[in-house]
């Protein structure tokens, strides 16, 4: 009764969040207790070497997820989907999506998975003594500019997924400081873009005689707990087929999924950490101060409230991980065993755990598009192994399940080996953490520190979204460390695993061969081109 009350007052909050396969729609009470789910799961496409989704893709999967999430409700609660407290948008972040003053994508969506803006990176990190990853978006648009794309002159709007659908739904041309820090360099101090760099870049293309400044066309940046805007009476069309929702709806600022793993896993006070796992992985700590040096490897950006965050991103997560269970999901449908893909998914995991701890000597490389990390700029998904390594199974599992945090790992012990950043806690959450124990234990060893995983780790992301909107309205003016922890996480349950000294010994032994490998998944960028 108490959801259902809930549901029919509107005392709730939905995050969407548009992942790399998935987009997911959490509706959530007060207290963080989720209602209802929905889902739609989407692909991206290599159209002439650009991974893209097209907007006709997104505006489906937008209205797909929330018609799954309504029919939830409809099902489980009996009710109609009318009013919601507040609500955000949230999406792997970076890319861009450039338009027009009249609203025409100019180019196809660009995403974070591209790796064509070397030479925009490379200048940019040189400018601003600042490291600019190649997935940002400032570095797309002037790489761009670096191009003579003639539609570069044309750029109104230049701006992320989660900014678009944001300003689909209400109007508004803004974006969270956390989704903002992929977008260009951050002053964590005036929790905006950082004044001189932009007159730095502005100096820069002063030459091609654009007819804008950068300001101008990038989303306003606002921090969590800011009004966004709400949703319009189009937007709410727009959002639900069935034409039942109700306009109006307050909406907190979008959010890139780093943001929104940070809340998820309440890890955005100083010394707090944690490593999101799923087709892209990333792992960040805030820090208490700034790195010593500019790394290539480490991007810097923002929890949602502007504090500095240091952030190990790698482009490649589980995404062959997953294609090689499909493999044998393949092979047992041909021995006429009918395998369900979670039990699937949960012995192979599990039976990992029975391998050798440096892995047997079995080395994939799960790069479907390149890797900032290790300075790689295509993709070669590869599997390697010496005469002489133990080929089975439980090691071949536990390989993949390595190689899926081995880039950002090399990050990681930039850190804390290299920076010597404290963490007091490092939270696992995403879809590696599902089977219990097993993504839990593997990063442990990565980093050599305990891991917590919370109940939600599961829910990730757009979970962590529907926080921020409940934050909007519900945060009475704490900060939101605070909120989350005397409101959501209180008395929320969780396990914690030490790492296992072996199980380190064995991971750094991996992480040797994944160094010296990297010649061979270069050798393979250079030589495969079909």
């Amino acid at each position: 009764m108490e959801a259902r009350e809930a549901i029919e007052a509107g005392k709730t909050a939905l995050g969407i969040e548009f992942g790399s396969t998935r987009i997911k729609a959490v509706l959530i009470d007060l207290t963080g207790k989720v209602l209802a789910v929905g889902f739609y799961d989407w692909e991206n496409s290599l159209v002439n070497d650009i991974w893209t989704y097209s907007l006709d893709e997104i505006h489906a999967g937008l209205r797909g997820c929330y018609t799954s999430l309504r029919e939830t409700v409809e099902e489980k609660y009996g009710l109609t989907l009318k009013k919601i407290g507040a609500m955000g948008i949230s999406a792997m972040m970076h890319g861009i999506l450039a338009f027009d003053k009249d609203g025409k994508l100019l180019t196809p969506f660009q995403t974070w998975r591209n790796s064509n803006t070397q030479a925009a990176a490379d200048r940019l990190t040189d400018l601003f003594d600042f490291n600019i990853p190649l997935r940002w978006t400032i570095a797309h648009l002037y790489q761009f500019i670096l191009d003579k794309e003639p539609f570069a002159r044309d750029i109104a709007f230049a701006t992320t997924l989660d900014s678009y659908i944001h300003y689909m739904l209400t109007g508004e041309k803004i974006t969270g400081i956390g989704d903002a820090a992929g977008i260009f360099p951050i002053d964590s101090d005036k929790l905006d873009y950082d004044e001189t760099m932009l007159e730095k870049f502005d100096r820069e293309i002063a030459d091609f005689n654009l007819p804008w400044k950068t300001r101008e066309i990038l989303p306003k940046v606002l921090a969590a707990g800011q009004a966004a805007g709400r949703l319009t009476q189009e937007g709410a069309r727009f959002l639900d087929e069935s034409g039942n929702l109700k306009a109006g709806i307050p909406f907190c600022p979008s959010e890139g999924d780093a943001g929104t793993g940070m809340v998820a896993t309440n890890s955005v006070a100083p010394r707090t950490g944690n490593v999101s796992a799923g087709t892209s992985t990333f792992a960040m700590v805030v820090l208490e101060k700034q790195l010593s040096r500019v790394y290539r490897e480490i991007d810097m950006v923002t929890t949602p409230t502007g504090l500095p965050v240091a952030m190990s991103h790698a482009n490649n997560g589980t995404s062959d991980l997953n294609a090689w269970v499909g493999l044998f999901r393949e092979f047992s449908d041909l021995m006429g065993i009918k395998a369900d893909m979670g039990d699937l998914y949960g012995k192979l995991y599990t039976n990992s755990l029975d391998g050798d701890p440096d892995c047997g000597g079995l080395l994939p490389y799960g790069y479907y598009s390149g890797e900032g990390v290790t300075h790689i700029n295509e993709g070669r998904p590869l599997f390697v192994r010496t005469p002489d390594s133990r080929f089975n199974l439980k090691n071949f599992m536990r390989a993949h399940l390595y190689t899926s945090l081995g880039a950002v790992k090399l990050g990681l012990d930039i850190l804390m080996k290299q920076e010597g950043v404290k963490v007091d806690q490092i939270l696992g959450h995403g879809g590696l953490f599902k089977t219990k124990g097993v993504g839990q234990r593997y990063l442990a060893a990565a980093v050599n520190a305990p891991v917590t995983c919370l109940e939600t780790a599961s829910e990730g992301g757009p979970w962590g979204q529907a926080l921020l909107a409940a934050f909007l309205i519900d945060g009475q003016g704490r900060k939101l460390e605070d909120y989350l922890n005397e409101t959501i996480f209180r008395d929320m349950a969780g396990s914690t695993l030490e790492p296992d000294p072996k199980d380190v010994e064995g991971f750094e032994t991996f992480t040797d061969h994944y160094r010296q490998g990297l010649a061979v998944e270069r050798a393979a960028v250079d030589a495969i081109k079909w």
